[in-house]
């Protein structure tokens, strides 16, 4: 019998707070398609095994509990393998099944611990995540879209999460936005309009 094959390998990314044990962002998944085999209801590999706010904190309270005095980076906690690091105040998550692949699990947290890195210049504690949580939510979702994972390397993540910087804007001092502006604008594309349909015939 074939082997159930699928890119779902994340259960959820959690971002919590070390010094009041409170959530900041967390994001929990579950896979696209039950398998073949698996009666409806029934919890299989890929299901989100915490589906309510209650069962994820519950979850979260005891696994700040487990991982508080840590010297590792792996651990099994609720038949799930968790991989996780302390950034300041703050401790990344990510969860994923209990025949997941460690190293590959460990590769996440570590493209999101670089790319925040990258993103909050250096400053990953939870002040500077609460005020950035956009680009913070925008990086997770760069890593990983509905449990798959989708990028690894930090420096393209925080690349395409990133602001432009602002020499790259256009600068927009030099635009005469006034009537005049406008019409010396509407005037020019008449001109280049009129010259390519006599050059045209």
């Amino acid at each position: 019998m074939p082997t159930n094959m699928t890119l779902f390998s994340i259960n959820a990314i959690l971002i919590l707070s070390t010094d009041d044990r409170t959530r900041i962002l967390t994001k929990y998944y579950s896979a696209p398609h039950a398998p073949l085999h698996a009666p409806p209801g029934s919890s299989y590999a890929g299901a989100n095994p915490y589906p309510t706010v209650k069962d994820q904190k519950a979850f979260e309270k005891g696994l700040m509990d487990k991982t508080n005095k840590q010297t590792s980076d792996v651990i099994l906690y609720d038949n799930r393998v968790v991989v996780f690091k302390m950034e300041s105040d703050v401790m990344l998550y990510v969860v994923g099944g209990a025949d997941e692949n460690e190293v590959l699990l460990f590769s996440v947290v570590l493209a999101l611990r670089d790319s925040l890195n990258i993103l909050l210049k250096t400053s990953t504690d939870k002040r500077t995540i609460i005020e950035n949580y956009d680009l913070v939510a925008l990086a997770i979702d760069e890593i990983v879209d509905d449990g798959i994972i989708l990028e690894t390397d930090p420096v393209i993540i925080a690349s395409r999460v990133s602001k432009p910087p602002a020499q790259d804007m256009v600068n927009m001092k030099n635009i005469d936005l006034s009537e005049q502006g406008l019409l010396n604008v509407w005037e020019f594309g008449k001109q280049k309009l009129a010259e390519r349909m006599r050059q045209g015939l």
